[in-house]
């Protein structure tokens, strides 16, 4: 009788699907490798100030699966790491990885005195450079691992070395270099996610040339309570609480000239963003110019508070244009009103884009659809799972996470 190969699965990406892929595997008593090309695991997900169905902070689901991963030794994982390769077969894979200069070292007690001497600073990415950090960080308050990170292009390294100085644990390293490293693997999780699409393209919004316009998921940044209002909603050009909005549906998507696709996720995020800014702020007034509301299951319940307030109104019709309002860097949003059939315009403090889903960067020469999404089956034992194949919120991701993992068990036996 042949004895089934035991090598462990490998699991690109450490956003909520390749987490919940890696400790359904391991809970099993498999081996799982999840390597993350950021310095920390978590995702989008990590970024939101809640999430559906149920509006939980991302603390609620993500801490626990952290946990896990810290519990179980068979899951082993390797942020600031990305796959260069990928060769073989079902059960007999070879893949290259490369991880980024480790300059801070697993002994870290993130003490925070690196950042008392750091003079450098750089753009918070986290908060999507609203604010900024040391060129020496704690990416986030919940960044796994519990360490902290370099910007080696803002850092002027072994010039100044003074958080080598004043760190007591002997935990940088200023002269670390990246490491490209070989595994041997049964099964590879493609879990690498999903991206906005950029907002800039779509010439008559004006994304890039008005900073009082942003897009959907920036926004969740600057609504959470740990974003960079500090629980308060600030607008980008002055640090001023807006109190008129505009929600400008399908930006970019369902149109040829842009985004072909509708992403699903984009409408019910919206009417979320809108009850959560009444929540926080109850006299704002707040607009949403659609083309059609689309949402289903638990997500009806959202439009049923919404059509129910009464500082919140629909109103269907494609945004046309948006200009800027001189000294005040107010907006006017101009749109056509399809069901009294009269042309508007409306002055807003801040506007907000629902921009689609597109996936991320594949560094590899993977199978993809028409739309740069990666298909199901690449080949045998290799598998893509949750929005890096097609758009999916949180809990649909977290399902077909699941389902990856039960393949990936039957696959390796």
């Amino acid at each position: 009788m042949s004895i089934p190969h035991k090598k462990p699965t490998l699991i690109v990406g450490g956003g909520i699907s390749g987490i919940t892929t890696a400790v359904e595997i391991a809970e099993v008593g498999k081996e799982v490798i999840l390597i993350e090309q950021k310095p920390y695991l978590g995702g989008n997900v990590i970024k939101m100030n809640n999430y559906f169905p149920k509006l939980c902070p991302p603390a609620c689901g993500l801490e626990i699966n952290f946990r896990r991963i810290r519990q179980n030794p068979r899951i082993k994982y390797y942020t600031s790491t990305t796959l260069l390769e990928i060769s073989g077969e079902k059960n007999n894979f070879s893949v290259k990885l490369r991880s980024a200069p480790q300059y801070v070292k697993d002994n870290c007690t993130a003490c925070g005195k690196c950042v008392e001497v750091c003079p450098e600073e750089r753009p918070d990415e986290f908060n999507y450079n609203f604010s900024k950090t040391k060129a020496i960080y704690f990416p986030h308050e919940m960044a796994f691992p519990a360490k902290f990170s370099i910007d080696d292009r803002y850092c002027k390294k072994e010039s100044c070395n003074k958080c080598v100085e004043v760190c007591e644990y002997n935990a940088i390293d200023l002269s670390a270099k990246e490491e490209v490293f070989f595994l041997e693997v049964g099964s590879v999780v493609f879990a690498t996610g999903w991206k906005n699409y950029d907002a800039g393209l779509i010439e008559n919004l004006h994304y890039s040339d008005f900073k009082n316009v942003v897009t959907n998921v920036e926004f969740e940044r600057l609504i959470a309570s740990n974003g960079p209002g500090k629980d308060k909603l600030i607008r980008p050009s002055d640090n001023t609480e807006p109190e008129e909005i505009v929600f400008v549906q399908c930006a970019g998507s369902r149109d040829e000239n842009y985004l072909p696709y509708c992403s699903a996720v984009c409408c019910p995020a919206s009417l979320k963003h809108a009850l959560s800014i009444q929540e926080k702020y109850p006299d704002s007034k707040i607009k949403i110019f659609y083309i059609d509301l689309r949402v289903s299951g638990r997500n009806e319940d959202f439009l049923a508070k919404v059509e129910e307030n009464k500082n919140i109104e629909l109103i269907k019709g494609k945004v046309a244009k948006i200009e800027e309002v001189g000294e005040t860097k107010n907006l006017i949003v101009e749109a056509e009103d399809v069901l009294s059939g009269k042309k508007i315009k409306h002055e807003a403090d801040l506007v907000v884009l629902a921009t689609g889903i597109v996936p991320s960067d594949a560094t590899l020469n993977l199978n993809k659809d028409q739309n740069g999404f990666l298909t199901e089956i690449q080949k045998e034992g290799i598998h893509a799972v949750s929005c890096c194949k097609k758009p999916m919120d949180v809990s649909s991701s977290v399902k077909d996470a699941t389902a990856a993992a039960l393949k990936a068990i039957q696959l390796t036996g």
